[in-house]
């Protein structure tokens, strides 16, 4: 694209935004073509992305400009124009508690990488000229704005100087005293920090030209917000932070050579002057996440100076003061490998001239995994990717989720199933008289969503089950006949049901009609010819077992097999665990955990076999084997850690294994136990080593 399109651009913007005017009077192009050199000159953007600028002013003004614009700059503008439309209508709420959610919609919104920058070059613009042009009224939210969102977002896509600018455009704005402090500090110091470089710098030039170095020295203050934030931390006056001044030594070499050049300056700096390793930074051998290269030193002098030495090549500044780096993952954000993904491909994009910036549906690199959308009142909600009216409605509370019978999405009626989109203001319906269905499970995507959908399910069948129980029941006593357990699981069979809960709920809806089953009990008796070899078999276990009861309770203690009771190896109970006896014909009476997989099925198929059981209160000398499963990133002496929390428990380690991938550890261990009070310390004491992630008992 040559500049007769840039050209075209502004002059379709000048015919549309003609007679508009800012805040101080001012034709409003003035403020498009202050952006659009930003973008062009401080970001290095190509020139569609200048011929955006333009047209997203021009179509901002005048609806209904999209199509045309389409026709005639093409669709890859036409795409960056409504991404920076759809961004300029968000007017957020509360900024200072849902930045992280406002960058997100930001970024969602742009579609083509490039957006996202244009939209900074935009902001730094307002800010530069905010007191001029804007309202009083207005300076503290843009401020507050431009730091929670859009100075973070400059830092996160390294345009560090960028982000430098609008913290300090913000901070006088937001605390205008400490801004003036810091400043009239910094300019009554000026002559002597200037003396200070000029000595600082001598002793260094006479050495880099004997080694025949060359290089260009800067030297750069330190930013007023970022002097006050290590203020605020440190709890120092501005005269008390060591690191205001920084010297930049920029070597002229082949980049071949540029590290081991980068490193000669290193040698000649630390040779001079004392090194202060703690403060040593090493970006060189291994670049920051953002792409950032450089060598970082901080050095005293002898005449009690400290100066910070930064250190690199011509290509790593330029790469450090205009790039556009990929850096999203920083200070505690998780689960953000899409959109590293995503600006790692930003930059290799941005930096590659002669790749194109189409967005086919195919190169489209950024595919979110959440979307944004808002309350009626503004209020900006996040969800995974998919989720429906119904997913905005329990995300909105429970209760409304519980009732909801519809929405309004943009205006339009909707179903509960229709699914949103970033950007969609929702507003939910409800009724009294809603309740949920099983079929809701099939188009949620919220865990909160399925999570109280079940719950719910499960109350109102728990309703039933009782009504369906007791209209049971008093048919029993009107037909005087008995329903035993093998009749209950010949009528769950006959009736397709697994769970003795759901059979009584089809009675309480009048699916399973009661004079069928008083059929079956009168007619259809199922011969007991199992039944008869079962009995016995039971019967003699809990016989031999009925010297060591107390009431309806079977003790255990740690005579295991004595009494023909044996610990279920599915989940391995310990003394203290919550356990129930079930009956077997083979191998006696089994010890269950409550919490054991197998229970639920246990219980529900086979009720008259299940033994009630407590643990004996004098238990000492009875020894479990529990096994313990851990996932944990991948840590230098992860397993020593390991084994010192076992040893320091005096438990006894059976085995230990591990694997690894993908700089994560799967772990699994045998540990000998006593009670399931060893247990919940052991697993406390392995929660705090660093690096695990889970640890969980099998």
């Amino acid at each position: 694209m040559n500049t007769d399109m840039v050209d075209k651009a502004r002059e379709y913007a000048l015919e549309k935004l003609a007679g508009l005017t800012r805040g101080n009077g001012k034709p409003f192009m003035h403020h498009v073509d202050a952006v659009a050199a930003i973008v062009a000159k401080e970001i290095g953007l190509t020139q569609e992305a200048v011929v955006t600028v333009y047209l997203h002013e021009a179509s901002r003004k005048h609806s209904g400009l999209l199509e045309e614009i389409n026709r005639t700059f093409g669709p890859e503008i036409g795409i960056m124009v409504y991404g920076l439309n759809r961004i300029a209508t968000i007017n957020p709420k509360e900024t200072r508690l849902q930045a992280d959610n406002y960058r997100k919609l930001i970024i969602s919104y742009s579609a083509d990488p490039r957006v996202t920058l244009i939209k900074l070059a935009d902001r730094l613009e307002i800010m530069r000229s905010l007191t001029e042009c804007f309202p009083k009224n207005d300076h503290i939210k843009k401020a507050t704005e431009t730091m929670m969102l859009y100075a973070p977002l400059a830092h996160q896509l390294g345009l560090y100087r960028i982000k430098s600018e609008l913290e300090d455009l913000s901070f006088r704005i937001i605390q205008p005293e400490d801004y003036r402090l810091i400043t009239n500090n910094l300019r009554a110091n000026e002559i002597e920090r200037k003396a200070q470089i000029a000595r600082f710098v001598k002793p260094l030039e006479k050495e880099l030209k004997k080694a025949g170095i060359r290089y260009e020295l800067k030297s750069r203050t330190k930013a007023t917000y970022s002097i006050w934030r290590k203020m605020q931390l440190q709890q120092v006056g501005v005269e008390e932070v060591y690191d205001i001044l920084a010297i930049r030594f920029i070597v002229d070499t082949t980049p071949e050579k540029e590290k081991e050049v980068c490193w000669q300056v290193y040698s000649v700096v630390t040779q001079i002057y004392e090194p202060i390793p703690e403060r040593m930074r090493d970006w060189i051998t291994v670049p920051k996440a953002s792409g950032y290269e450089s060598l970082h030193i901080t050095v005293r002098t002898p005449y009690g100076l400290v100066v910070e030495v930064q250190i690199r090549s011509c290509r790593m500044d330029v790469i450090a003061e205009y790039g556009v780096a990929a850096h999203w993952a920083y200070k505690g954000m998780k689960n953000e490998q899409v959109l590293q993904e995503w600006l790692a491909n930003v930059r290799k994009r941005l930096e590659d001239s002669g790749v194109s910036f189409s967005t086919t549906a195919e190169e489209d690199s950024f595919k979110p995994n959440e979307i944004y959308v808002f309350t009626p009142a503004g209020d900006l909600r996040r969800l995974s990717a998919g989720a429906t009216v119904l997913d905005f409605a329990f995300d909105i509370h429970t209760n409304i989720g519980l009732r909801c019978t519809g929405g309004r999405v943009n205006g339009k009626m909707s179903q509960v199933r229709d699914v949103l989109q970033t950007g969609d203001v929702v507003e939910i319906l409800t009724s009294k008289n809603q309740r949920p269905s099983r079929d809701w499970l099939g188009f949620v995507v919220s865990g909160k969503a399925k999570n109280k959908i079940r719950q719910k399910l499960r109350e109102e069948a728990g309703i039933q089950d009782t009504l369906g129980r007791e209209m049971l029941e008093r048919r029993l006593k009107n037909w005087k006949a008995e329903l035993t357990p093998e009749d209950m699981m010949q009528l769950l069979k006959r009736f397709k049901i697994k769970q003795i809960s759901d059979f009584y709920a089809a009675i309480a809806k009048e699916d399973i009609s009661l004079q069928e089953i008083k059929t079956f009990l009168i007619q259809e008796k199922e011969d007991r010819t199992d039944k008869a070899s079962v009995e016995p078999a039971i019967a003699e276990q809990i016989q031999e077992s009925s010297r060591y009861r107390e009431g309806d309770y079977l003790v255990i203690d740690d005579s295991f097999g004595r009494i023909g009771y044996k610990l279920a190896k599915c989940c391995n109970p310990v003394i203290g665990d919550a356990v129930f006896g079930f009956v077997s014909i083979k191998e006696g009476i089994k010890i269950h955990r409550m919490s054991c997989p197998n229970a639920e099925r246990l219980m529900t198929q086979y009720p008259y076999r299940i033994q009630k059981v407590r643990w004996r209160n004098a238990v000492a000398s009875a020894i479990f084997q529990i096994t313990i499963r851990f996932t944990a990133y991948e840590e230098l002496g992860l397993a020593q850690e390991v084994s010192d929390v076992i040893r320091n428990l005096s438990l006894n380690l059976r085995s230990f294994t591990f694997s690894g991938q993908n700089g994560k550890i799967t772990g699994r261990l045998q540990v000998a136990v006593n009670s399931n009070k060893q247990v919940d310390l052991l697993l406390f004491q392995l929660r705090k080593i660093r690096g695990i992630i889970k640890a969980v008992r099998e």
